[in-house]
C-alpha cells in the first residue's frame, strides 16, 4: 500500500485553516461578546442611576453665610478618626441633644441619614469615641457633630463640644 499523499491525494488541512464556516463562526462569537459587553454596560448604568438618589452627602445650606476664614477652618478640622470634611456635613446640636459624663460624650442624632416623607425621624443616643472628639478650641461656640451612617448604624466621625449654657 502506498502513501495516500504520494499517490496524488490532497494534503491534509488543519481544522483552523478550513475555509468552511470559520469566518461566520468567528463573526458570530465576536458579535455575542460585543452584545454581552453592551448589556453589562447598560446594566451598570441602570444600577448607578437607581442608586444615585440614595447618596448621603448633602449641603442643606445651613452655613451659607459663613465667612471665608471660618469656612477654611471648618474644612481643615480633623479628629483622631480623620478629617471632618466640611461645615456643611456637620450638624449643630442643641444643649439637650448632647451630654457629658465622666469625661465621655454622647449625642442624640437621627437613627437614619435620610428622612422619609411625612414621618418624624427617630433620635437615638450614640456614644462618641474618644478619638472623634476635636481637641482644638471651638470657634463657632455651638456644639457640632459629624455623624456617619452605614449598614451597621450610626457612628460619630467628629464631635466638637460647645459651651453647654
Amino acid at each position: 500500500m502506498s502513501n495516500w499523499i504520494d499517490s496524488g491525494g490532497d494534503q491534509p488541512r488543519l481544522y483552523s485553516a478550513r475555509p468552511t464556516n470559520c469566518e461566520s463562526e468567528r463573526r458570530r462569537i465576536g458579535s455575542a461578546v460585543r452584545w454581552r459587553s453592551v448589556t453589562k454596560l447598560a446594566c451598570a448604568s441602570a444600577l448607578i442611576a437607581l442608586a444615585a438618589p440614595f447618596g448621603h452627602a448633602r449641603d442643606r445650606g445651613q452655613f451659607v453665610n459663613t465667612n471665608a476664614d471660618l469656612k477654611a477652618w471648618f474644612d481643615g478640622l480633623r479628629s483622631g478618626k480623620g478629617p471632618c470634611c466640611s461645615d456643611a456635613d456637620g450638624s449643630a446640636l442643641s444643649d439637650t441633644d448632647w451630654d457629658s459624663k465622666d469625661g465621655h460624650y454622647r449625642v442624640r442624632v437621627p437613627r437614619y441619614g435620610y428622612a422619609l416623607e411625612g414621618q418624624k425621624q427617630e433620635l437615638v443616643w450614640v456614644d462618641v469615641p474618644e478619638e472623634a472628639v476635636i481637641s482644638e478650641p471651638n470657634r463657632v461656640g455651638r456644639t457640632m457633630v459629624w455623624p456617619i451612617y452605614g449598614y451597621m448604624g450610626v457612628t460619630i466621625r467628629c464631635f466638637m463640644p460647645g459651651s453647654m449654657t
